[in-house]
């Protein structure tokens, strides 16, 4: 979205510099676009996630700001999809430039293999995981990709497939019942196989990166679990690309592991609400940016 880390900028001296880190590492002013954007530019995949790290990471100075003992005593973090590699940084995983460096290779890699293979996303609200299975199975055309790319709270999936299959999916969809289906904002099919060519890109990047055991639990996208060794964290990197994102699951885990306040950190609430859905009854969860 046009504006945002703006505020943070003006009023934080540390999300400044970020920003203008982020310029010297990625050759143009991200700053600029945050702010200012155009839209069009600011909402393409190679733009917006290097976007969206950085104005996340600056949102985090501004809780250390704001609430320092809250972000010093932090046991657990999760990102979803982009926001792992947030989450990563604040770990320790890897630092501010090298995450930089593998999402701005990342969002390259997306948009190359969505450009090869016409494709898109969309949320199916009201429906089951295990009806959305079978209705992607009717809907699949032959040869076309067509499967669950997010599994993000009760009654919210977010569909990734090649374009024709997705439209039939939509009026499936509605005629089973759906309350809405919501075709995405997005450049092509994220977490599926059509993603494949993306992750032979990756790889390069990240085999390159140096990275460290995580100082905190950190639940990765793939299958909700927390993992300490670099090597492994690396792979499942690479497998998060084709695989569906297991947001509600890793929020559960999370819950199960008697974590009861949580901090969005990042543009928007979308999150928050996710967190609602999931668990009505946690205690806590405030976002830094509205």
């Amino acid at each position: 979205m046009v504006g945002m880390g703006r505020q943070l900028a003006e009023s934080l001296p540390v999300a400044q510099r970020l920003y203008a880190q982020a310029a010297d590492v990625l050759g143009y002013d991200l700053a600029e676009l945050c702010f200012n954007g155009p839209e069009s530019e600011l909402d393409s995949t190679i733009i917006s996630q290097p976007a969206l790290y950085v104005t996340s990471l600056a949102a985090l100075e501004s809780l250390r700001a704001s609430k320092p003992d809250i972000v010093e005593k932090c046991e657990a973090a999760a990102g979803l999809s982009l926001g792992e590699y947030t989450a990563l940084t604040f770990a320790g995983v890897f630092d501010f430039e090298t995450g930089l460096r593998l999402v701005q290779e990342r969002g390259q890699a997306m948009q190359d293999a969505a450009d090869a293979a016409p494709s898109g996303m969309m949320s199916i609200l009201g429906l089951t995981p295990e009806k959305i299975e079978i209705l992607c199975d009717e809907a699949r055309l032959e040869g076309e990709t067509l499967q669950i790319a997010n599994l993000l709270c009760p009654g919210n999936v977010a569909v990734s497939g090649s374009n024709h299959s997705c439209e039939r999916l939509l009026e499936l969809a509605q005629e089973a019942g759906a309350m809405r289906v919501v075709p995405l904002a997005v450049a092509g099919a994220f977490h599926t196989q059509l993603m494949e060519p993306a992750v032979d890109q990756l790889a390069v990047a990240l085999a390159n990166a140096d990275m460290s055991p995580p100082r905190v639990t950190v639940i990765s996208n793939v299958d909700a679990q927390a993992h300490e060794d670099p090597e492994q964290i690396r792979q499942l990197l690479l497998q998060q690309i084709v695989s569906p994102v297991r947001w509600e699951d890793s929020l559960r885990r999370l819950l199960a592991d008697q974590f009861s306040r949580f901090y969005e950190v990042g543009p928007g609430r979308v999150l928050r609400g996710l967190m609602r859905r999931v668990e009505r009854k946690a205690a806590s969860c405030e976002s830094v940016m509205e």
